[in-house]
């Protein structure tokens, strides 16, 4: 009777030690080629893939037009091909401000023209952001900045990418901050005033 327990315990820690050891394996195998740790051919949940890895850019935002704005906005890319948007701005004039992407990655003028007009790509009438009205691809929104002088905006954007299409891409575009509100109906870009701030949206 000792015989055989002593040959059953042998047998369950052979197959607690080939058990731990495929695991390992596995483990080790997917930290070298950057792939989801499996077992047999079946990935290990809550492990991320190469291919599920956000792409990120970001554009600091510095001040224009005498202003003593500064910020930074946030570009990152979601699992469903949109865009997370993000901007974060202090030393602002407490109100509304109108948000766009403007078609140049050049904010070297002391009032920000150089970055042109808004990124328009598809050709289509200024407005507000919705499914159901025309709007420029660089049409944001208004921000509102408080009593401190800081202000944060954030939104999830369908047609948007961080490379690629020119049509989509926002790479090499300004995020530019106005010193008045967008009205989303004045042609060509929403009589919000002077850019008080600038910045190239560049890769992270």
């Amino acid at each position: 009777m000792k015989k055989v327990s002593y040959f059953f315990l042998i047998g369950i820690w052979a197959v607690t030690f080939s058990c731990t050891s495929g695991n390992k394996k596995a483990n080790d195998n997917a930290k070298n080629t950057g792939d989801s740790p499996s077992i047999n051919g079946v990935a290990l949940e809550g492990m991320n893939t190469e291919s599920e890895k956000s792409i990120k850019a970001a554009a600091d935002i510095s001040s224009a037009s005498d202003s003593e704005l500064t910020g930074k906005a946030t570009f990152t890319t979601t699992s469903d091909g949109k865009v997370d948007f993000e901007i974060t701005l202090k030393n602002g004039q407490p109100g509304l401000h109108a948000v766009h992407l403007h078609e140049k990655g050049d904010c070297s003028a002391p009032d920000a023209k150089s970055a042109g007009g808004h990124w328009n790509p598809t050709n289509q009438e200024h407005g507000r952001r919705s499914a159901a009205e025309d709007f420029h691809k660089g049409d944001i929104g208004n921000i509102i900045i408080g009593p401190d002088g800081t202000g944060t905006l954030g939104m999830i954007v369908k047609g948007w990418a961080i490379g690629g299409n020119s049509d989509s891409n926002i790479l090499d575009k300004a995020v530019i901050v106005h010193a008045g509100p967008d009205d989303f109906t004045s042609q060509p870009s929403g009589a919000a005033g002077d850019r008080i701030g600038c910045g190239v949206i560049e890769m992270e």
